[in-house]
């Protein structure tokens, strides 16, 4: 009668199944060191007859390489954020590394607090799309950095935090997108997604300012808007843009509200799913059509918008060359061949459909 083992077998019993030292079992399951070609095949090929499984944790201790790298987003489940992180993993396991996934929710202590388990996870590198604002709100990137982490920024950038950055040009999409609704005979333009303050700025001056001051993508396409705007000498009007919590269920109460003006706007841009999704919602209470009564245009293409009556005018971003991009930058500075940090821009694509429809031919 045999007995079932308790424990899990040691590297000791490797070595011993593989006629090997310690020491050069420990080297061979760790990738550490030298051992010739025979004898680490032959401690393979022990290991794998007992069933030993290295112990992840124990051997970056000792060797200081945990062959794993930390993703942290805002929310996996956003369609933009799952392609990000598609594009990271796909690259990482061409490299042999597995991939930790932490969503914050764009909630800054969540993300504080999942830089502090991928530090005692030992990863090798993190990368990160952050919800700080600023390098006042930084210290916890800082502090991967003070360990020895690299950190590359995937699609946000932090304004006065020194580090590698993978994004779009957010200010240039958004002005160009704003231009096609202006050149359609557009200048009634609701823009949906804005300031997340109670109080709505009546000033243009203010509403830069708030851009300056709230998160890098958000405040980047809110600038391109109102760069277009001022391209065609078309005034500001603070009713038209979105102020408050960034849902789809407020995007749905601030599209209303627009839409109730004594004049409304004729077309939106929306800079984000939830707010295509909300003001969708906002134009069909209304009993508006898309394109025949309000143009629009959004951000972040998917396979939904094409299936949608009329199809959607978007904004494609390269979700997973975003991942992949960073991922690179990322691996290239855990392998010591990091440059200066510095601003990397993909290009985005503009994919007209049946959404935007001229003004005069109403």
């Amino acid at each position: 009668m045999t007995s079932e083992r308790s424990a899990p077998p040691t590297i000791s019993e490797v070595a011993a199944e593989a006629g090997v030292g310690r020491s050069t079992a420990a080297r061979t399951l760790g990738g550490y060191g030298y051992v010739s070609p025979e004898v680490r095949e032959r401690v393979l090929a022990a290991a794998e007859r007992i069933g030993y499984r290295a112990n992840a944790l124990a051997r970056s201790m000792s060797t200081g390489v945990s062959h794993t790298i930390g993703v942290i987003v805002a929310d996996i489940a956003n369609p933009f954020f799952g392609g990000v992180v598609r594009g990271v993993s796909d690259a990482a396991r061409a490299r042999g590394f597995d991939t930790l996934v932490i969503s914050t929710y764009e909630e800054l202590a969540e993300e504080v607090a999942a830089i502090d388990v991928l530090i005692d996870k030992r990863v090798d590198g993190i990368i990160v799309s952050s919800a700080a604002l600023d390098a006042a709100s930084a210290g916890h990137i800082e502090q991967a950095r003070a360990h020895g982490i690299p950190v590359v920024l995937v699609d946000r950038a932090v304004p006065g935090v020194e580090l590698d950055a993978v994004v779009i040009d957010n200010r240039a999409a958004a002005r160009d997108a704003v231009e096609r609704l202006i050149a359609a005979g557009h200048r009634r333009i609701g823009f949906v997604w804005g300031p997340p303050v109670e109080e709505r700025p009546r000033r243009r001056r203010e509403m830069v300012d708030l851009a300056a001051r709230n998160l890098w993508t958000d405040g980047e396409r809110l600038q391109g808007y109102l760069d277009a705007l001022d391209d065609e000498g078309i005034v500001f009007d603070a009713d038209l843009v979105m102020v408050g919590p960034k849902t789809e269920e407020h995007a749905l109460a601030e599209v209303t509200r627009m839409l109730a003006l004594p004049d409304p706007p004729t077309a939106l841009f929306c800079t984000e799913t939830d707010a295509m999704t909300g003001s969708l919602r906002a134009l069909r209470d209304a009993g508006l059509r898309v394109a025949a009564d309000v143009s629009l245009i959004g951000f972040d293409d998917s396979s939904w918008a094409a299936v949608m009556e009329p199809p959607l005018t978007m904004i494609e971003q390269p979700m997973r060359a975003l991942g992949s991009r960073a991922a690179e930058v990322l691996f290239a500075a855990i392998d010591g061949d990091g440059g200066p940090a510095r601003l990397h821009t993909l290009e985005t694509r503009f994919i007209e459909r049946a959404s935007v429809a001229a003004l005069s031919s109403r």
